[in-house]
């Protein structure tokens, strides 16, 4: 990670986890909201060597703690990926099934 890197944004996941996770780095002071839909994970090395990992994810009105894993080690692309995986693609279906709700409505009051 570069230096002064205290953060990733995530947009979007690659089914396995295997393949590069496309980010964008944040630095360690940048706190602007977060895009609906995209997870920041932001990261603070540990006394034991390893690093705690913060997921919030974005949304509409507000950003929320998705999840906390302490004291990762090594490589933790296998421990977030699942979590990464589920969260925006659900974001993303409910995004389209409240499109399709509000189309419906608009159609059925026209």
């Amino acid at each position: 990670m570069p230096a002064g890197v205290g953060g990733a944004l995530v947009r979007s996941v690659p089914q396995h986890a295997t393949e590069p996770t496309p980010t964008a780095w944040v630095s360690a002071q940048d706190r602007a909201p977060i895009r609906p839909g995209s997870v920041l994970l932001r990261w603070t090395h540990t006394s034991a060597g390893g690093m705690d990992v913060t997921a919030h994810l974005g949304l509409a009105s507000t950003d929320v703690t998705l999840a906390i894993w302490p004291n990762l080690h090594g490589d933790w692309t296998p421990v977030v990926h699942p979590t990464l995986l589920e969260t925006i693609g659900l974001h993303a279906a409910l995004s389209v099934a409240i499109d399709a709700l509000q189309l419906a409505n608009h159609l059925a009051d026209a």
